[in-house]
């Protein structure tokens, strides 16, 4: 058997990309007020912003966008969603939605009180500013190893089944209308969660009968961890796998735009008949009809197409040794990263990278920026910017981690483009004691890193 992993797919369509002159990437982010959110695309030369939406898709899927009927209500195109997304979850009830967060604010509307507590392994940003914007209280409970960037545990994503029975007993069943999980945990490095811990969770949460409900963006690639990873699974289907994830919970939240392989969609699926008739009544005054929740139908075929791509092995071999090629890299150069690597990202470890930067001046973003000047590339911060909070006094608070992740596009950059970034980082690496922290001069109440303004020091 050959050593190297080639892609399983060939070029067929290609779009221009430039390197623009550093002067001039100096200048766009001044104008962007040193947010690389707020650059035009066109001033960026390789974008790892985001994997959400950014990947390309195939001829299957393109193929299949063909067969889209835009019919209001009842379109074939519905139908052949819903059948694929209940093939995969096993859920009675499936609502697509335009993407995740519009799911998960429905979710937070219609099965939420204001002074409610959600606990999750830990929150994404969308998910926590849905339920905060209606003013649940949501809680972060990763595993120990979890806040370890240097432990090589296999599923460091994993719920604190200590720490959530500790919340369950100090609040009570009344004030906790269900519990979450994230497959993969995207804020601790896009760990993954190991089928045990997701039955030992399910079997905890029943004890109280409280519901659980699965944050699902990137169950292929949880699922393809657990195959590799945990003692028993080596020989099950990555669509077994899933289908047996999906079991353990009675409602899953999805952006598409991840492992549903598609530039726009989500979906809400559930299996209690009262949760429906809510989240069906919402979706209808939100998103758009229940057999379209805002989608187009060539939308919903091309959904329907991708999300079974994902369960490819040969594909999840590709993609997941695109992220060690990096993070071999990175090793060889002791860039401090969270290890072991992610399934969709590398997060590099701003506060090991950029030590003499004090959290409160955002490590992260200096990184960030720092990657944009000198090679053009597009990251994001998780660090005290996106997940620090203020206290009740009004004192601010940094996040446990001061992360920059590299998120990498499904099927969209080659080698080289990895080799570029890798001595991008190399530059940076030499000249790191001349960054220097930034400060805040404008933010918003909620998501404030999408469209903050920050100054340097």
């Amino acid at each position: 058997m050959r050593r190297t992993i080639i892609e399983p797919f060939r070029i067929k369509v290609t779009e221009p990309l430039k390197i623009i002159p550093r002067e001039k990437r100096e200048q766009e982010l001044i104008k962007a007020h040193n947010n690389v959110f707020l650059l035009p695309s066109t001033s960026v030369s390789i974008d790892l912003l985001t994997d959400s939406g950014t990947g390309a898709m195939s001829t299957k899927q393109w193929a299949a966008m063909m067969l889209g009927d835009e019919s209001y209500a009842g379109s074939p195109s519905f139908r052949r969603f819903e059948r694929t997304m209940r093939r995969i979850t096993g859920m009675k009830h499936i609502f697509p939605t335009h993407q995740g967060r519009a799911a998960e604010g429905i979710l937070a509307i219609t099965r939420t009180r204001p002074g409610d507590v959600v606990p999750n392994n830990s929150h994404f940003d969308t998910t926590r500013a849905n339920f905060e914007f209606v003013g649940v209280n949501a809680l972060d409970l990763i595993c120990a190893e979890g806040l370890d960037n240097e432990t090589p545990a296999p599923f460091k994503g994993n719920m604190n089944l200590e720490r959530l029975e500790e919340v369950i007993k100090k609040y009570g069943r009344e004030r906790i209308p269900f519990a979450m999980i994230t497959v993969t945990n995207n804020t601790s490095g896009g760990q993954p969660v190991s089928m045990q811990n997701i039955r030992e969770t399910r079997a905890l949460l029943k004890k109280y009968d409280i519901p659980l409900v699965m944050d699902a963006c990137r169950f292929a690639e949880n699922a393809y961890f657990i195959q590799q990873r945990e003692e028993g699974y080596a020989d099950v289907s990555l669509y077994q796998i899933a289908r047996e994830m999906f079991s353990h919970v009675d409602a899953a939240t999805m952006s598409l735009k991840k492992d549903g392989l598609v530039n726009i969609g989500g979906f809400l699926v559930c299996q209690n008949d009262d949760w429906a008739q809510d989240f069906q009544n919402m979706l209808i005054l939100r998103e758009g009809f229940i057999s379209y929740g805002g989608l187009a139908g060539r939308d919903l075929e091309a959904a329907a197409v991708g999300i079974m791509e994902a369960l490819d092995p040969e594909y999840q071999n590709y993609r997941h040794a695109t992220v060690s090629y990096l993070a071999r890299a990175m090793e060889q150069r002791n860039i401090p990263y969270v290890k072991p690597v992610g399934g969709h990202a590398v997060f590099i470890d701003a506060k090991a990278f950029l030590p003499h930067i004090p959290p409160l001046q955002y490590p992260g973003i200096a990184l960030v920026n720092a990657l944009y000047l000198e090679g053009g590339i597009r990251s994001v911060e998780l660090g005290s910017v996106m997940f620090g909070h203020y206290d009740e006094n009004g004192v601010e608070q940094p996040s446990n981690l001061e992360l920059v992740r590299l998120a990498i596009p499904r099927r969209v950059y080659t080698q080289s483009h990895f080799d570029y970034i890798i001595e991008t980082l190399d530059d940076l690496l030499r000249d790191r004691d001349s960054l220097r922290g930034y400060k805040i001069t404008y933010q918003p109440k909620f998501l404030r890193h999408f469209t903050c303004h920050f100054e340097a020091l």
